[in-house]
């Protein structure tokens, strides 16, 4: 196995970039392990719809990224305090069997003084709460298993970009379901950071503080820089990739009652419905058919209303109140 140095890259897109190029084209090494930290940012399963697993509202106005990874389950958070670890190796012998890259994690983290334990099939717990989740993917007779470790995470942030927003959706997506978590570090007696426990895991792994490396080069991070623009930095993958999926939601204003219709498909609107009994200037097909072939996020709304008068479609419903129901 050799350790491969991500040169502390913290954004997101970037670091799911150097999993899928060390999967797909560094097949000449058996075995190779990747950590790295990110920034905030919401880690989405494959199969999920981006928009039902988010606050839109925190996600905006706290910059946290959005980005769809390869393997299934559950949208987790990422933040400073989160650190990942990656390894990449052939899915013969390995694929299914979590243990086989979990169970070095747990021997460290009970070296620590932590008591974790693996239970069910993939994830790590300390005195009965979550502190690590992993996913596994698979192409071409290799295979990634990843997996989070919680070590000084903020559990406020992390479950405020997690939770949905109260409005009514249906969909056939999966939807995450949440755990108690704890941090590590809530555990560790001594003081201890994050880039010591990277250290302790890479000392445990590899018997060694300064293991065998790959070492990416200036030619392979202009590979992963084009993996990262055509994927895990695309719209189109993060949000495009949603099953079809319909949103509706109801206000009760002084002016009247407003009801919102919105069926979405790869993250675009496809048809939208008003209904209600407020008073308007203008037939509101027009707004309608406005709309539809906007990208479904609040960015994109907010530009293709910018030059609208919505005071000609819904009279003294305030044009602040309407936005909200649609995002």
């Amino acid at each position: 196995m050799k350790y491969v140095s991500n040169q502390n890259v913290t954004d997101p897109s970037t670091n799911l970039a150097i999993e899928e190029f060390l999967l797909r084209y560094v097949t000449n090494e058996p075995e190779l392990l990747l950590f790295y930290v990110n920034e905030p940012s919401v880690i989405i399963g494959r199969n999920q719809n981006s928009v039902e697993e988010v606050d839109p509202t925190y996600i905006e106005e706290r910059g946290v990224h959005v980005v769809r990874r390869l393997s299934g389950g559950g949208a987790v958070y990422h933040d400073h305090g989160n650190l990942n670890f990656s390894y990449i190796s052939s899915a013969a012998e390995n694929l299914h069997n979590y243990s086989r890259f979990v169970d070095p994690v747990v021997q460290v983290l009970n070296e620590l003084g932590v008591s974790a334990e693996l239970k069910g099939k993939s994830d790590i717990f300390v005195d009965g709460k979550k502190v690590s989740g992993n996913a596994q993917y698979a192409s071409r007779g290799r295979m990634v298993s990843h997996g989070t470790i919680l070590f000084n995470t903020n559990v406020q942030h992390m479950m405020q970009a997690l939770n949905p927003r109260q409005v009514k959706i249906e969909s056939t997506a999966v939807q995450s379901v949440r755990n108690f978590v704890t941090n590590v570090q809530d555990h560790i007696k001594e003081s201890f950071t994050i880039g010591l426990l990277k250290q302790a895991l890479i000392r445990g792994i590899f018997g060694s503080d300064e293991p065998d490396e790959f070492v990416l080069t200036e030619s392979d991070w202009q590979e992963i820089e084009k993996l990262r623009e055509i994927r895990f930095g695309a719209w189109d993958w993060n949000y495009g990739r949603a099953p079809k999926f319909n949103i509706q939601n109801t206000g009760e204003f002084q002016a009247g009652k407003l009801d919102v219709r919105i069926n979405v498909e790869k993250g675009v609107i496809e048809s939208i419905r008003f209904f209600g009994t407020f008073a308007g200037l203008t037939e509101i097909e027009e707004l309608q058919s406005h709309l539809i072939g906007t990208r479904y996020d609040a960015p994109s709304l907010e530009a293709a209303l910018e030059s609208v008068n919505l005071r000609q479609y819904f009279g003294e419903i305030p044009p602040e109140e309407i936005k909200a129901l649609l995002v």
